[in-house]
């Protein structure tokens, strides 16, 4: 089940949230709340998977809340203000409802925070390094990943997908960029992007702001890595 935090100032509308939520069956209420500064006193003491959160709400609107979070959850906007719905998607919400709803534009929502809910408890991650291999757990297994085997990793938000040699389809993982950056060898790969780190020993060629692996794969070369980027290749030039 997922745990679920109902927010809006106005009764009416809270109460149909409510109700709602009770009538779709992967999801459970832990509170209806009525302002942000109550469902923060909830969040303190309550597991909470899921928000339905109004956003225009007095003293701490709905968008404003979830900026502070510091843990990400699964985040569904209700408002009657469609002009909100551009800057919820910049906050990686799951969904955006725009008020009057109904019980089938919920669950549609809904349906979108359990496949990601589940995919998210479907990739719990353990990163074990080995001379040659490094483990990840993911879709409640272990699997074995050979260093020299990874052909680049991409971000995508809190998960990164990793390619390898000769797979047709990425190993997607829990994990922060950083965090498997670190366990890489520097000696061969390189983050060359703020959502990239690539493999030095496949690049193929490298053409103007792209990376070649191969002839499917281009890579982007962001500008705050240019230079480290540069100086690699720099020592890798064959000088007369």
């Amino acid at each position: 089940m997922i745990k679920c935090l109902a927010i809006d100032d106005e009764p009416l509308a809270l109460k149909q949230l409510v109700s709602y939520i009770m009538q779709t069956p992967f999801l459970e209420l832990v509170a209806a709340c009525q302002s942000a500064v109550e469902a923060k006193e909830i969040l303190h003491n309550e597991q909470v998977d899921a928000l339905f959160v109004d956003i225009n709400m007095p003293d701490l609107n709905g968008m404003d809340f979830v900026k502070t979070l510091s843990t990400p959850l699964l985040v569904v906007f209700t408002t009657a203000y469609s002009e909100y719905a551009l800057e919820g998607y910049k906050v990686d919400a799951i969904d955006y409802l725009l008020k009057p709803f109904g019980l089938d534009d919920f669950i549609r929502a809904a349906r979108k925070v359990k496949k990601q809910y589940e995919l998210m408890n479907a990739v719990s991650v353990s990163v074990v390094d080995m001379d040659d291999a490094i483990f990840f757990k993911t879709e409640y297994k272990i699997v074995r990943v050979e260093i020299n085997r990874i052909m680049y990793v991409e971000s995508m938000s809190e998960y990164l997908k990793i390619y390898l040699v000769d797979e047709p389809k990425p190993l997607i993982v829990l994990l922060s960029m950083k965090k498997l950056e670190e366990r890489l060898p520097v000696s061969t790969f390189m983050r060359v992007h703020r959502s990239y780190i690539i493999n030095l020993k496949l690049i193929q060629e490298v053409n103007k702001n792209r990376i070649i692996l191969d002839r499917d794969t281009y890579i982007p070369i962001g500008d705050n890595y240019r230079e480290a980027f540069n100086n690699y290749l720099s020592t890798k030039f064959l000088s007369k």
